[in-house]
C-alpha cells in the first residue's frame, strides 16, 4: 500500500471514531456508487451526514479540507442522492468534512465542519 492511501485510512479511522465519540451512529464507511465514493455515512440527532474525509501530514498542499473542491462537492451530492433513495431514507442531511493533520509522533489535529456545503 502506498503511503498516501495509508494515511488516507487512518484518517478516516480517526474520523469515524472520533463521530462516535461525539455520539453519531456510523451507518457506512467508503460507501460507493458508481466511481463515486462517500468515506462516512453516519446520522446524528435527526440527520444523516455525508462526512467527506481529508487527511494530511503536512501544510505542503495546503489545508486538508482545502482539497474540497467544487467538483468533488457534486460528486458528494450525487453519491449522496443515490444513496437517499436506495436506503429510502426520510431525514434531513447535512454535508459535513473533517480534516485531518497528522503530526509525525504527535496527536493528530481534527477540525470537523458541520454543514459545510450544500
Amino acid at each position: 500500500m502506498v503511503k498516501h492511501t495509508e494515511i488516507g485510512t487512518k484518517g478516516e479511522q480517526l474520523a469515524a471514531n472520533f463521530l462516535k465519540n461525539k455520539g453519531y451512529l456510523i451507518l457506512d464507511i467508503n460507501w460507493r456508487f458508481e466511481k463515486k465514493e462517500i468515506d462516512i455515512i453516519a446520522i446524528e440527532q435527526d440527520s444523516i451526514v455525508f462526512v467527506e474525509v481529508k487527511t494530511r501530514s503536512n501544510f505542503k498542499f495546503g489545508f486538508p479540507e482545502e482539497a474540497v473542491t467544487e467538483s468533488k462537492k457534486a460528486f458528494l451530492k450525487i453519491a449522496a442522492q443515490a444513496y437517499y433513495e436506495q436506503k429510502e431514507i426520510d431525514k434531513p442531511i447535512r454535508f459535513d468534512i473533517i480534516s485531518i493533520l497528522l503530526h509525525h509522533n504527535a496527536m493528530p489535529e481534527i477540525l470537523h465542519v458541520e454543514d459545510a456545503f450544500y
